[in-house]
């Protein structure tokens, strides 16, 4: 026989069980109808007042929920909080993103696609002034040349993040753009599948970016970055030639940098001449010297792990592969991917130290305590980026530590 006091407690946990059961599904459902409140009174005034028809409007959100499954949501009524976990892999670990499983697969299809796509190319350098193994580089690092499905729904990506992410205005630009896309005819409701970030096509632009720079390579009449080959290369270089690459230089060269230069130097609002930072016996790895026609130029130091990993001169190419993915770590495998499609794998001379193992948030407290102490960190966002490093290696030279310019769990404890 159970007791009185037990069955009362059994009933209570399975009424609370109810309520939970019946919680979960009523949230969802009132998120669903303030989302298409949203779209009506919110989005569709905006949208008719650019040019998109009802039509067009009414397709795109056919049947579309927000998907609570999204990273950096922020459900109407709670407040932005820092992601404990990274999703992206290019903010993880170093020695992962340049895993040689990864790097392999892109400059081996690389090379491959470089023969069979050899007069395209040619002919795209020579409009566009952009090496064939850089475009290669991308291609293969952004949807496996084509060969990767993109399982979202663009309309519902950019729906959800518009109304509910932590950069609803920047989602709101691209949704908009994603109409006018449709609207234009240049794309149907059905063809536009993206990334979990909203990114289309074989080049991953965002529709923003399709629409500045997508192009007609194949002189069919229309941009194809769905289907097109020589669409897809010609908008990548025509991307990067939008954001200043510079014909006839490359994105940079692997150096050591020796204990006296101080790696907070990093950054490109930092830069010098090649021959400047020669002179501080910052040399090539293997032997090799700058090149002649470089060492006027300038040139930026780039120590993505900081004293835990390989260290580069760059050059202003290399920050114009980061305004594709406003990673380091994604323009240099870009970079070195290309480097490898050209003349052969080879690794880098330096090797990835232990780092990259933090969660996101104890990289974000980390930023805040240093700007409260003054320093410039870019943005406490969790994401150790050159400002952040740099800002590490400073603090740690003035409180006597040795600089690695570079987040460690010791250095969270000791600025918390």
């Amino acid at each position: 026989m159970i007791p009185a006091f037990v069955k009362s407690a059994l009933v209570f946990l399975c009424l609370a069980c109810a309520s939970l059961l019946l919680a979960a599904p009523a949230s969802a459902a009132k998120v669903d109808d303030q989302f298409r409140t949203w779209l009506q009174n919110d989005l569709w005034p905006e949208a008719k007042a650019k040019g998109i028809s009802r039509k067009t409007f009414d397709a795109a959100f056919d049947g579309v929920k927000p998907n609570l499954k999204l990273p950096d949501l922020v459900k109407p009524g709670e407040k932005a909080t820092t992601p404990q976990k990274q999703h992206q892999a290019e903010f993880g670990s170093p020695a992962a993103y340049f895993a040689e499983k990864t790097i392999g697969a892109v400059t081996a299809g690389g090379r491959t696609r470089e023969a069979s796509n050899a007069s395209t190319l040619a002919a795209i350098e020579k409009r566009y002034g952009v090496p064939g193994e850089v475009l290669l580089a991308i291609w293969g690092r952004e949807t496996g040349f084509g060969a990767a499905k993109m399982p979202y729904d663009a309309f519902e990506v950019l729906g959800t993040k518009a109304f509910m992410s932590t950069k609803k205005d920047f989602f709101r630009t691209e949704l908009l753009a994603a109409l006018e896309i449709v609207e234009r005819g240049l794309a149907p409701v059905g063809a536009m599948k993206s990334s979990w970030a909203g990114a289309l096509g074989q080049p991953q632009f965002m529709p923003t970016s399709f629409l500045k720079h997508a192009v007609d390579f194949d002189g069919d009449g229309r941009a194809d970055i769905w289907n097109s080959t020589p669409d897809v290369l010609a908008s990548i270089a025509n991307y990067l030639v939008h954001y200043g690459w510079v014909k006839g230089r490359g994105w940079g060269f692997e150096v050591t940098v020796p204990d006296a230069v101080s790696c907070s130097l990093e950054g490109p609002d930092q830069g010098k001449t090649i021959s400047q930072w020669a002179a501080m016996s910052i040399k090539r790895v293997g032997g090799k010297t700058f090149p002649a026609s470089e060492l006027s130029a300038e040139g930026f130091l780039l120590m993505p792990a900081g004293r835990s990993g390989p260290a580069f001169i760059a050059t202003p190419n290399f920050y114009v592969l980061k305004e594709y993915n406003t990673s380091d770590l994604y323009a240099l495998f870009i970079g070195h991917g290309a480097d490898r499609i050209a003349h052969g794998d080879s690794n880098f001379t330096g090797s990835w130290g232990a780092v990259g193992g933090l969660y996101r948030s104890d990289i974000a407290a980390l930023q805040r305590a240093l700007e409260a102490k003054g320093y410039d960190v870019g943005s406490a966002d969790g994401l150790p980026g050159f400002k952040t490093r740099r800002s590490i290696g400073k603090w740690q030279a003035k409180n006597g530590r040795a600089a690695t310019c570079f987040p460690d769990a010791g250095l969270v404890s000791a600025l918390k």
